[in-house]
């Protein structure tokens, strides 16, 4: 479909403080049999008020709390529960992981889709696609839906109390998506959908980023403070919808096979959204971006915390070359870049960030 523009997004979102009191009465019509994929703590932060929310309907609902990764074997596990339990609607609750792990298992069961986010901290909950793992947790595959999802409901009261990294880690995958799409763009790249790439996706993309440089600070203020703000719904909507919506629709690249080759350490690092911000800067440097640009996105991730030197992910330089050789494998989204990368290319970007990202850090004593 290259020549072909294409747009899609979810059927229905719904955000707001008190946004879960409404859950049932907007997915009433999908079925009476609901199966909840939960985080542990997003069990525990919402299936009160779900269940509040059914009111006296004439329902069936089973919560499960999923083993933590969206691996091929959890994914088999919940698709066995569907088909024992005979369910019509499967829920994702929680953070990306909960999500793609239940936007996979309503795929092969072809089931209707709800995502209740307990997290801000990926775009996982508009998107058609899910990310795999496999079950020692390195990097699988990325799993594409004919869809996006049925119903997206954020209720702001619940992201206001998760910790604040989790937001930070979502402004961070955020952060990538103007940046991305954008070198799609330029090089006539398929968008994540298959899809050429149209003015209003690139339109959300630029405004996700305006409005992290907006409301970014504020929001993580209001976090861990546990309030809700309007600067805090701003960016809920920038890391849930505008990102999810943009890069659906506008393309990875750069940030986006960075955190891919760090997976491949197989070892504990930094969340997908920290990853995907350093390799943003990777990006930049790649490209030649002005000094301007580099030093804007650069002093944004610094003052929402977001890491600017390998250490900071959990990574170190001994790592870079199996991050580089991981991040430039056939397939990956590098490779939308103009130009394209070459291993020892992404190297030495990736060093040449962590030197940079170490010497701001001396000079301004953090």
């Amino acid at each position: 479909m290259k020549d072909l523009l294409l747009m899609r997004a979810p059927l229905k979102y719904i955000q707001g403080e008190g946004a879960l009191e409404y859950f049932y009465e907007n997915c009433k019509d999908f079925g009476k049999r609901f199966l909840f994929i939960c985080s542990h703590s997003g069990y525990e932060q919402t299936k009160d008020l779900i269940e509040k929310s059914f009111g006296g309907s004439k329902t069936y609902r089973r919560y499960e709390v999923f083993g933590g990764i969206s691996s091929v074997g959890e994914i088999e596990k919940m698709r066995k529960i569907v088909k024992e339990d005979k369910i019509n609607v499967v829920v994702g609750v929680g953070g990306g992981s909960a999500i793609d792990t239940a936007k996979a298992t309503a795929y092969y069961e072809g089931k209707r889709i709800a995502i209740i986010p307990t997290v801000c901290a990926t775009d996982a909950p508009c998107t058609g696609l899910s990310v795999i793992y496999n079950d020692d947790h390195s990097f699988n595959s990325y799993l594409f839906y004919p869809n996006n999802p049925d119903f997206v409901l954020v209720d702001s009261r619940v992201i206001a109390n998760a910790p604040a990294k989790f937001l930070i880690a979502g402004m961070g995958d955020a952060l990538g998506t103007y940046f991305e799409a954008r070198a799609c763009y330029k090089t006539h790249s398929l968008s994540l959908e298959n899809g050429g790439i149209t003015l209003s996706s690139m339109a959300l993309c630029k405004l996700c980023f305006e409005t992290l440089l907006k409301d970014g600070a504020k929001a993580l203020e209001a976090v861990e403070n546990h309030l809700v703000t309007p600067q805090l719904d701003s960016i809920i909507e920038a890391n849930t919808y505008l990102s999810g919506v943009g890069a659906d629709n506008g393309g990875l690249c750069v940030s986006h096979s960075f955190y891919n080759g760090v997976t491949s350490l197989n070892k504990k690092t930094a969340m997908h959204g920290n990853c995907v911000a350093y390799g943003t800067l990777v990006q930049l440097l790649l490209e030649d971006a002005s000094v301007e640009e580099y030093n804007q996105v650069r002093d944004f991730m610094v003052s929402v915390g977001l890491p600017i030197t390998l250490k900071e992910i959990g990574c170190d330089e001994n790592d870079v070359h199996q991050i580089a050789v991981a991040s430039c494998a056939k397939g990956e989204s590098i490779h939308n870049l103009s130009g394209d990368v070459r291993v020892k290319e992404l190297e030495d970007a990736i060093l040449l960030q962590n030197k940079l990202g170490e010497k701001y850090l001396k000079e301004h004593n953090l």
